[in-house]
């Protein structure tokens, strides 16, 4: 089995600018889509290798926006 390979996805979150825009924190949200503090923040800070369809609408909901909202195409 080949391991997957290190580096950037080519896909950005902009969970940091969403929560900003809402006037949100991290904290708030994770209380709302009932997951860890740790794990939305690794996902903020583009650490993510990875994310279950019902998190991604669970986080999308509590944000009122769409998929293509929160994750982006990464330009660089």
């Amino acid at each position: 089995m080949t391991p997957e390979p290190e580096g950037p996805s080519g896909v950005r979150c902009r969970l940091g600018a969403l929560l900003d825009e809402r006037g949100m924190t991290l904290s708030r949200l994770s209380r709302i889509v009932d997951m860890s503090y740790a794990n939305l923040s690794i996902l903020k800070n583009n650490h993510a290798r990875a994310i279950r369809f019902s998190t991604l609408v669970a986080i999308c909901e509590a944000l009122d926006c769409e998929v293509g909202d929160l994750l982006v195409l990464d330009d660089a």
